[in-house]
């Protein structure tokens, strides 16, 4: 079978896309009527990834999005006419589009979309998969509608090994939904309200921990996964992969080296740590002494974010955030040892 594989990756994405599934699957379990639509490519300027998704339930309520436009409004339309069972309709549009203009694409972009209806079984493995960091794959036949899942880096290697190069005119089109990405921050301290806020309008699932009470108080961290507990026994129960960011402010030794020697045992893409180089150097010397090799420490990013001049907890938290999303991007390398300048 040749399909036309795309691996979408929640960071070229709005932050609430994680959500849209989720969302649908809500009204699905409330007895409305759902159909889905999915980015199939885009050329030129389009505002929104390939595989974005936007759910329509059939009274006309949507989440997500597809072109940030007026496109909304006919694929909504669209979405609301579907039954179930329908073949998925294919829209097209681009710059001979009178609503080009309106949704940013007069210099030359263009967006192809398909709206199909939405199987209550498959959304609840793909938000399943997605809860546990399990990629699942959703398989959409172009033609006739039919859909099926395949959860598991081996299942989706397996299905798009030999596509490289596919054209979406084979009628089947593949959206990989890999790990969100998330960041982790280790102090509840005033840093990490902003850091928090940021990094969710980025696209991080963010959990903040910290074992002090007074700190780690939910009306201080609205919206955010908050946990009270020590870091090496909250992070043991939690899964850090590739792409897992993780950030420690806590300013207090002890619970800066519990969280960062969590970190360095894992894949994580990123960790970072608040304190001045003399202070890093110094955990170093701890860390060493724990067993730690140069190697492993040569990963923290110390002192943490990039070298703007920041002073301000909220311009630390940009300083921050702004290397992480580089090295997300692999625009840097974090490996910058004990002695960063």
């Amino acid at each position: 079978m040749c399909v036309d594989a795309i691996r979408c990756d929640p960071a070229d994405m709005a932050a609430d896309d994680g959500e849209v599934l989720e969302t649908a699957l809500r009204w699905l379990n409330a007895g409305q009527t759902v159909n889905l639509a999915v980015v199939l490519s885009t050329w030129g300027s389009a505002p929104r990834a390939q595989g974005s998704y936007m759910a329509v339930s059939r009274d006309g309520a949507f989440a997500g999005s597809v072109s940030g436009g007026c496109v909304e409004a006919a694929v909504i339309a669209e979405a609301r006419e579907m039954e179930d069972g329908d073949a998925p309709r294919l829209l097209a549009f681009g710059v001979e589009d009178e609503t080009a203009w309106a949704v940013g694409l007069p210099c030359g972009g263009n967006i192809r979309v398909a709206v199909f209806p939405s199987e209550k079984e498959l959304l609840e493995r793909i938000v399943a998969s997605h809860a546990k960091r399990i990629p699942s794959a959703l398989v959409l036949d172009l033609t006739t509608g039919a859909q099926t899942l395949a959860e598991g880096d081996e299942a989706i290697d397996a299905l798009t090994k030999d596509t490289e190069g596919a054209k979406e005119s084979s009628g089947v089109f593949v959206r990989v939904h890999e790990a969100p990405w998330s960041m982790i921050i280790t102090g509840a301290v005033h840093i990490s309200q902003v850091l928090a806020g940021m990094a969710r309008s980025v696209g991080f699932a963010v959990t903040v921990l910290d074992p002090r009470r007074a700190f780690a108080a939910p009306e201080r961290f609205p919206g955010v996964t908050l946990i009270c507990g020590e870091p090496d026994e909250v992070l043991a129960e939690m899964k850090l992969d590739r792409r897992t960011a993780l950030v420690s402010v806590t300013h207090v030794p002890r619970l800066d080296d519990a969280a960062l020697r969590m970190a360095l045992a894992s894949p994580a893409f990123y960790v970072g740590a608040l304190g001045s180089t003399r202070t890093h150097a110094k955990r170093c010397q701890r860390l060493g002494d724990l067993g730690l090799d140069d190697q492993a420490l040569a990963r923290i990013s110390a002192p943490v974010g990039l070298d703007i001049g920041a002073k301000t907890p909220a311009e630390i938290a940009v300083s921050i955030l702004a290397e992480v999303i580089a090295a997300r991007r692999g625009k840097i390398s974090v490996r910058t040892g004990c002695m960063k300048p």
